[in-house]
């Protein structure tokens, strides 16, 4: 597949997420959050995003990151994975240290972030109350990630950001025909497997709860997308 068909084939699958409506709870609070923001983004009332938020990065990526879903007021204000939020500054500015990102900070849709060799995604696209998506809101939304996997036809590379980013992957990977290993492989920072010529690499998500109690320091992380670089060359 070109560059060109796989930036059209995302192009497309992104429009098609951004427009969905499948989970009514999902859809309740997501909504809401974007009506009643806290103080500290009383600027941007009005200016939600407020929907379901599609991938975002390189179309010819060949290492794909995954996470659980939209933070209420990171990506579903901003309308773009991992922005807007502590999560996202620790992500992005490991990427850049890393030479996958072409600055340290995201902020919002139009700052100019730019990733090199790399598409962010995660298993739920719209935030969920308490950060925690029902088993039935997973399974809704899994296709997405299964056709965004998919159509990474460069892929080789998959960081799941924490357990429930690991099972959904390995979920994708099995709906779109590969072999499901056994035994199940489990989550830990630092697991590596190799899955029908993917590597699964884990690493904590790199949430308040995990970097402010020093779960997840930059060093683990830089050693992840290390590793993650050098297996994609």
């Amino acid at each position: 597949m070109s560059r060109t068909i796989a930036a059209a084939e995302l192009s497309a699958l992104d429009h098609e997420v951004s427009q969905c409506r499948r989970c009514p709870r999902l859809v309740e609070w997501r909504e809401a959050c974007a009506t009643t923001p806290p103080p500290r983004f009383a600027a941007w009332s009005g200016r939600y995003w407020g929907r379901a938020v599609p991938g975002f990065g390189d179309p010819e990526a060949s290492i794909a990151i995954v996470g659980l879903a939209p933070a209420a007021h990171g990506a579903n204000r901003t309308g773009r994975m991992f922005t807007g939020d502590r999560s996202g500054d620790w992500l992005y500015a490991a990427l850049y240290r890393a030479g996958l990102a072409n600055q340290p900070g995201s902020i919002d849709r139009d700052d100019g972030l730019a990733l090199n060799g790399v598409r962010i995604s995660a298993v739920v696209h719209c935030a969920p109350p308490g950060n925690r998506p029902a088993v039935a809101e997973r399974d809704a939304c899994l296709g997405y990630i299964e056709r965004e996997l998919a159509a990474l036809t460069a892929l080789r590379v998959i960081v799941a950001l924490g357990g429930f980013a690991w099972d959904g992957t390995l979920h994708a990977l099995v709906a779109l025909g590969h072999p499901a290993p056994r035994p199940k492989p489990k989550f830990s920072h630092g697991a590596d497997v190799s899955i029908a010529g993917y590597r699964l690499l884990g690493c904590y998500h790199p949430s308040q709860q995990n970097t402010f109690t020093g779960r997840l320091t930059e060093a683990m992380l830089d050693e992840v997308f290390a590793a993650a670089k050098s297996a994609a060359a």
